[in-house]
């Protein structure tokens, strides 16, 4: 069981942290993401995640709902920010999972599969975790 996850960028710039135990890291075929080869692990900003910084953000529409936040010296995909916040005035916040550390609990937790291109829906769990994912 997990209790915190830190991450940072490969120059150590941009970096968070993540309190409790993700459900599932996603793996998501969306024109981004599988660009990027994120696994996105999500909470709410200043709930249970914090972040420390600078990031630039892109937007890939003007009626986007996230903007894709990049560390500016190393080029990172760092994490990825809701532009609104939901009815309790939380901002939900997906980490890229691939700048944690990759012990032991990293490694168990479960892949969630989200068809981002096509369906935009969650496919079903197939029994991999992020150990089957990460090279």
């Amino acid at each position: 069981m997990t209790d915190t996850i830190e991450g940072a960028c490969l120059c150590g710039q941009a970096r968070w942290r993540f309190e409790g135990t993700p459900d599932g890291a996603t793996a998501c075929n969306c024109t981004a993401c599988r660009r990027s080869g994120a696994l996105w692990i999500y909470g709410y900003e200043g709930v249970d995640v914090s972040f420390t910084g600078q990031t630039t953000a892109f937007a890939r529409r003007t009626d986007a709902v996230l903007t894709f936040n990049f560390c500016p010296t190393c080029g990172n995909l760092v994490c990825c920010r809701g532009l609104r916040t939901d009815a309790e005035g939380r901002r939900r916040m997906g980490l890229n999972l691939r700048l944690a550390e990759p012990s032991d609990a990293v490694m168990a937790i479960p892949i969630d599969h989200f068809d981002g291109l096509g369906a935009f829906k969650d496919l079903p769990r197939d029994g991999k975790c992020v150990r089957d994912m990460w090279f």
